[in-house]
């Protein structure tokens, strides 16, 4: 689904994972469960493109919904792999940067079958990322450090067209923005502040991990 021109969701995956068209290749931002890389190599095929074209796949950060696909991707495009350095240090381990403790039984039984049948490849990153570093990706694609959802959590930030890439440092809710989910958030305080510093960049469109894009998110960042 394209959403703006170059910048397409790619549907029907429980974390969002978005690709951007530029001249010289394809950047994948987040790479989904264990499985979901035949969804997002035929995606990059339907547009008439090749898995090889895939240049850069760069992550948020080591949960499993966001990087279970990561080595298929990988060994299907050749793309190299971008990541902060906390989160690339997990992704090298084959699991989360920090561990969820749920709060209720259903959500630990959940989580303790997931981690029981779905296994992260470890895979090391080809380059980390850190706060203000621009990548050649969407005219200007700026590192932005988001860090409470997970200890290295970032976000993108393309001025060019107003774009913020936000992981899960905040989500899509009925139109509207919350913070990081409480139940998964490895430090509260630090969500907090990453939302408010999310709130200053001036974007336009909001591409979270969950949940729809918001086309006017500029009066909808969480107040926190």
């Amino acid at each position: 689904m394209e959403i703006v021109a170059n910048v397409h969701l790619i549907p029907n995956i429980i974390a969002n994972p978005y690709l951007i068209i530029d001249p010289d290749g394809l950047t994948l931002i987040d790479a989904g469960l264990p499985g979901n890389d035949k969804k997002i190599l035929g995606y990059i095929v339907g547009l008439g493109r090749s898995p090889s074209d895939l240049k850069r796949i760069i992550i948020t950060h080591s949960d499993i919904d966001h990087v279970g696909s990561l080595s298929a991707i990988k060994q299907a495009s050749g793309a190299r792999i971008y990541a902060s350095a906390i989160e690339s240090d997990a992704i090298s381990k084959g699991h989360s940067s920090r561990q969820i403790k749920p709060k209720n039984f259903f959500r630990k039984l959940l989580m303790g079958v997931a981690g029981r049948f779905m296994k992260v490849a470890p895979i090391s990153a080809d380059e980390t990322l850190s706060e203000g570093q621009v990548l050649p990706v969407l005219g200007g694609l700026r590192v932005v450090e988001t860090p409470g959802h997970t200890p290295g959590h970032i976000s993108l930030f393309s001025p060019s067209t107003g774009i913020l890439f936000a992981g899960d440092s905040i989500v899509s809710r009925k139109g509207g923005l919350v913070r990081s989910v409480p139940a998964n958030t490895w430090n509260e305080a630090k969500a907090n502040d990453s939302a408010r510093k999310q709130a200053t960049l001036g974007a336009r469109i909001v591409c979270s991990g969950h949940g729809s894009v918001v086309l006017d998110a500029t009066d909808k960042f969480p107040k926190v």
